[in-house]
């Protein structure tokens, strides 16, 4: 398995033709206390870069998008409960949706951790 991240602060956890996706710690830093999450539907597809959701914080409201093109196979459920998990652990319980990828080269344009790091200094 491998991370990758988007420049819109999203990361992938990445297996074989499969992703888990969500919000960077550095996101949900800059978005304050969420309280809202607005999931996709499991079986819609999305192209990279389209809207996939939305997360809302005390700060402000923020489009979530999809890092690569693929179909949504399941939702965070608990997240939509306990919008908080996305503040607490952002790369763990606070995952957004898992998808299939139906263009795997799109991760090429994607960064890894120093790249990402590099974005955020």
């Amino acid at each position: 398995m491998s991370i990758k991240y988007t420049q819109e602060h999203e990361w992938l956890l990445i297996d074989g033709t499969h992703a888990t996706v969500g919000i960077t710690h550095h996101a949900q830093d800059a978005l304050g206390d969420v309280v809202f999450v607005e999931l996709p539907e499991v079986g819609a597809t999305f192209e990279q870069g389209a809207v996939a959701g939305v997360v809302e914080s005390v700060k402000a409201a923020a489009d979530v998008y999809m890092p690569i093109s693929g179909e949504v196979t399941e939702v965070n459920e608990a997240l939509r409960d306990d919008p908080s998990l996305a503040n607490t652990d952002p790369l763990g319980a606070g995952w957004f949706f898992k998808i299939t990828l139906s263009n795997p080269e799109q991760l090429a344009d994607l960064m890894d951790e120093v790249s990402y790091q590099k974005l955020i200094a």
